[in-house]
């Protein structure tokens, strides 16, 4: 199975935090990040979207951060 995530977060050293931590459980960068104005709060917003090849087959309930 290949999971999916997409990380969000304000753009903080937390976001970069967030992105590493996958990384460093065997994710791996899909695609450039995305940086935009969230208006409502006044704040910049990061995205990153990261694949891993998982045992088992897909289930709506499974926790996509825990694999």
């Amino acid at each position: 199975m290949k999971a999916y995530r997409l990380i969000t977060d304000e753009d903080t050293s937390d976001f970069c935090h967030r992105v590493t931590e996958a990384l460093s459980n065997g994710w791996e960068l899909h695609g450039s990040p995305s940086y935009a104005f969230d208006a409502e709060n006044g704040v910049m917003r990061c995205a990153q979207a990261v694949v891993k090849d998982a045992d088992g087959d897909y289930s709506r309930d499974m926790k996509l951060g825990s694999l």
